[in-house]
């Protein structure tokens, strides 16, 4: 596959990804019984795509997994419990991450001009946290940053087996998130039309199909790369949030956000000249 495919592929991730804040805020479950029923979905999704998975129990197989499963669960929470906007904008912390670990673990460096970037980003998280934010909005913001470190180690371990098949790594990981979430579903679902239509389309589209194409590209492009590219969800997901739900960000963290997002984009502008 070209590169230029490749990051096609995750730009059209981060177009889907991008359907998650709105849909989340508008399913009246608890959080563990969103992220467990669209994992489901999602898990059922990777199988018709895999059709024989190879599970391996290798251990960057298994603990691709968990980070999956804390990835989903935690961003989840994370909207519950703060703005869309945060929530998303905080977890794109995760290329700092991925950069700390790249090199130690696939022996790929970080340039000065990842690190310039990086420094944005991290800039841009400060300013988050000087908005007039009630005690639950910094707790979903802990866990908004707690989904961007799992979101890394994830996508790190996924990298690590790109001469093999990552994508059963995703199944397992959509299965165990459906198993954390089984006692919410058991106890707090409902079976109004609307809620179950828009779990269909974040399990089915915002999740499985997205996350096809991602282990699809991981293989061609670098960690950070993978991690960087899809960054037109943080910009699209709190949009689609205020025009359907009214919810907009505070004045710092759009500040903010414009840092992160600068700063993403500023490195992925010089490493392409």
């Amino acid at each position: 596959m070209k590169h230029s495919t490749a990051v096609f592929y995750l730009i059209l991730t981060g177009l889907l990804w991008s359907l998650a804040g709105v849909l989340i805020k508008s399913i009246p479950w608890p959080p563990l019984a969103i992220a467990g029923l669209r994992s489901g979905l999602a898990a059922l999704t990777m199988l018709v795509y895999l059709k024989r998975p190879t599970i391996t129990w290798s251990k960057y197989q298994i603990g691709a997994a968990v980070a999956y499963a804390a990835t989903v669960t935690l961003f989840v929470i994370a909207n519950k419990l703060t703005t869309a906007g945060n929530a998303i904008l905080l977890q794109y912390t995760a290329p700092v991450y991925v950069a700390l670990m790249s090199y130690s673990f696939l022996g790929e460096r970080s340039t000065k001009v990842d690190w310039l970037a990086i420094i944005f980003m991290l800039s841009g998280l400060v300013l988050f946290f000087l908005d007039d934010l009630t005690t639950e909005g910094y707790l979903g913001n802990v866990f908004a940053i707690a989904a961007g470190v799992a979101f890394a180690v994830f996508t790190v371990l996924l990298r690590k087996q790109k001469n093999a098949s990552p994508g059963e790594s995703i199944l397992l990981g959509n299965i165990l998130t459906l198993i954390i979430g089984l006692p919410a579903i058991m106890t707090s679902v409902t079976w109004e039309i609307q809620p179950w239509i828009f779990t269909f389309i974040l399990g089915i589209f915002q999740l499985g199909i997205p996350y096809i194409l991602f282990t699809i590209a991981i293989k061609h492009v670098s960690a950070l790369d993978a991690i960087i590219y899809p960054t037109i969800e943080p910009i699209i997901n709190p949009i689609l949030v205020y025009i359907f739900i009214g919810e907009a960000l505070g004045p710092w963290a759009v500040w903010g956000g414009a840092l992160v997002l600068g700063g993403v984009l500023f490195r992925g502008i010089v490493q392409k000249r």
